[in-house]
């Protein structure tokens, strides 16, 4: 067990190597697909290949929440409904539905909650840097 939040279990469905990195995309049964950038030594060690069960995993403190259309360079946006805010002193968490099985969480400032109006019920997307992906088997 680890203490990341988000844990999204699936299948390798490509595989991109570069010289030193590689674009690593996983695909979970509800067909959600998450990419993750993860250094060539870690595929090697983890024996990574498409068909290969794994988990993509992020701490819900690099999952950022957006609304509308968004134009970004993150490679992972997931468009959900958000379930629940648990408001704190300065940070709050919210829990994006992004499919029937999959809830993802996000840290995010009280004062972000506040000026982007985010309330139960409300659309938004869940975005994560595919640099902030681990993979896990």
């Amino acid at each position: 067990m680890i203490s990341a939040r988000n844990q999204i279990s699936g299948t390798i469905t490509s595989i991109n190597k570069g010289a030193v990195n590689a674009i690593v995309k996983l695909t979970a049964a509800d067909g959600i697909t998450i990419s993750a950038t993860i250094s060539l030594d870690a595929v090697n060690d983890l024996q990574l290949e498409e068909g290969k069960e794994a988990k993509a995993i992020v701490k819900a403190t690099s999952v950022m929440i957006g609304l509308g259309d968004l134009k970004l360079s993150a490679r992972n946006q997931i468009s959900g409904k958000i379930v629940e805010i648990e408001n704190g002193a300065v940070n709050g968490i919210v829990k994006l539905q992004v499919s029937s099985d999959t809830i993802l969480s996000a840290t995010i400032s009280m004062d972000a909650i506040r000026e982007l109006g985010l309330a139960e019920g409300k659309e938004a997307k869940a975005v994560i840097k595919a640099t902030s992906v681990m993979i896990g088997v």
